[in-house]
């Protein structure tokens, strides 16, 4: 391809793909001399998959961090002077984050170019995690990691809407396969190769090690990757934007430090009352908004609000149980962080695995059973965490973990490609946007409600506070899987999809 060619918007009139998240060591090889000489056809690379390559080692590196710096919590708490509970927004403001600027880079990606978007975040990710290695207390690594994880936010958009252009869509599950595989697999070698070098050097090393990594990322990106076509007439919803975050951030701020402030004081009274006015102002300026983030017109359509209502409740377990676990196990059990590290693989790695046979698991059992289904495996894994405590063998942990792996795994995709059939081709970007969202949003209150639980009850014992916090999690679970109950499969035996 020719270095002023651009891919065009799609390669069919198909609909495009909707990204179904669940909220981080790689190796660069030189794809620009590859495809510059006769190496390139020795091995077989086109640049197709070289680029391909690029997108998936790029967002690898972007998301690697995640599930080690949930590990290695209360090592970064204690060395900052701080507290889990405050450290814990390390990992739910960047979810906020992703979840309400998402939706933003992938219009600015229409309006401005994917390369432009990819790139950009890329090299702005590893700039903020470098500061973050070099953070002096807890709001500054609290700040500058969301801002990491903000600028990270842009590649996903850009990656996905690369795939779109360059395979068709009978070509797309293989490279949606592959996707599934990283994005699952990041967090799994991130604690396996990072731990060690935790436990040696320090928290800092897990920031230190990224940066340059998204910094070479950027510069292959911008060395390899063609750029797109641009649209015009894209429109920002900046209003619904400012307030579902300001409002989602007050509510988190009051559910986090509600019980060290006192649930009847004026600053927590204050930050609800504000978080509430807030979010309503949002509903309103939805209602209105030409181009919304959430189209509040979808919510009475059955097979667009039960299943973004299924992902997000089921996040809440599946996010808020994978904070929340690690701290039972370190700070009720004793657990150390490299013992840990080796039992919470099991999430993402059993995610990793049955994604890719989500397609052919809902192709005979239907949207509904799946999402029934996925969504039970949730409810089970909540109810043996909940019963885990001192005594509880290793095998018993893998297996919860396990579960609410095998449930994300074959209930996210079958749900999103739902809600992609339900919708128009010209409101792909828009679902897929409000999906993420939702999901997100999902994924930062169950964290936040499970860990503030732990904080009223911590008087009853380490291990039975956990506890009860998890207890959020069956709740979560139980309603997801009946929310699940009332969407519609699609009708294969009229060959719709």
């Amino acid at each position: 391809m020719k270095k002023n060619e651009q891919l065009a918007k799609s390669l069919d009139d198909e609909a495009g793909i909707i990204d179904s998240g669940g909220v981080d060591e790689i190796s660069i090889i030189p794809w620009s001399r590859l495809l510059t000489g006769k190496v390139a056809k020795t091995v077989g690379l086109t640049h197709r998959k070289a680029t391909l390559g690029v997108l998936l080692a790029s967002v690898f590196t972007v998301s690697f961090t995640i599930t080690l710096l949930v590990v290695s919590l209360k090592t970064v708490a204690d060395s900052l002077g701080s507290s889990v509970t405050v450290l814990s927004w390390t990992i739910t403001a960047p979810l906020l984050a992703f979840g309400v600027v998402g939706p933003a880079f992938g219009k600015s990606g229409d309006l401005w170019g994917h390369k432009r978007m990819f790139v950009g975040g890329l090299f702005f990710a590893g700039i903020f995690s470098l500061i973050s290695g070099f953070a002096w207390n807890a709001v500054s690594l609290i700040v500058f990691r969301t801002l990491s994880a903000a600028a990270g936010a842009a590649t996903g958009p850009a990656a996905m809407a690369y795939i779109n252009r360059m395979f068709r869509a009978d070509e797309r599950v293989r490279p949606l396969g592959y996707w599934s595989f990283v994005t699952a697999g990041a967090p799994v070698l991130g604690v396996v190769a990072g731990t060690p070098l935790v436990e040696i050097f320090g928290w800092r090393v897990i920031f230190l090690v990224q940066a340059p990594l998204c910094v070479i990322g950027a510069l292959v990106s911008y060395r390899l990757l063609p750029d797109t076509d641009r649209q015009e007439n894209v429109r920002f919803d900046v209003k619904g934007s400012a307030t579902l975050g300001a409002g989602s951030v007050l509510i988190l701020l009051t559910i986090n430090r509600g019980n060290s402030w006192g649930w009847t004081s004026a600053a927590t009274l204050a930050s609800g009352i504000a978080g509430v006015a807030a979010l309503l102002i949002f509903y309103q300026i939805e209602k209105t908004a030409s181009d919304p983030l959430v189209p509040v017109k979808w919510l009475r359509t059955r097979n667009v609000a039960f299943p973004i209502a299924t992902q997000g409740l089921m996040n809440m377990a599946y996010m808020g149980s994978f904070l929340l676990l690690p701290q039972l196990l370190e700070n009720g059990l004793g657990y150390k962080p490299s013992h840990i590290g080796w039992l919470v693989i099991a999430r993402p790695l059993t995610f990793s695995l049955i994604a890719p046979m989500a397609g052919y698991i809902v192709g005979r059992t239907g949207e509904r059973n799946t999402g029934m289904a996925g969504a039970g495996a949730i409810l089970m894994a909540m109810i043996v965490m909940y019963g885990i405590g001192a005594g509880t063998q290793d095998w018993v942990i893998v297996l919860s973990l396990a579960l609410t792996g095998f449930g994300m795994g074959i209930a996210a995709p079958s749900l999103t490609a739902l809600l992609a059939a339900s919708v128009k081709s010209s409101d792909m970007g828009v679902a897929s946007a409000m999906q993420q969202l939702m999901s997100q949003m999902g994924a930062v209150m169950g964290g936040a409600l499970m860990i503030s639980v732990h904080d009223i009850t911590e008087s009853s014992g380490k291990v039975t506070s956990y506890s009860y916090g998890l207890i959020v999690g069956v709740v979560c679970a139980a309603l997801a899987i009946v929310t699940a109950s009332l969407v519609r499969s699609v009708d294969r035996s009229a060959n719709t999809l």
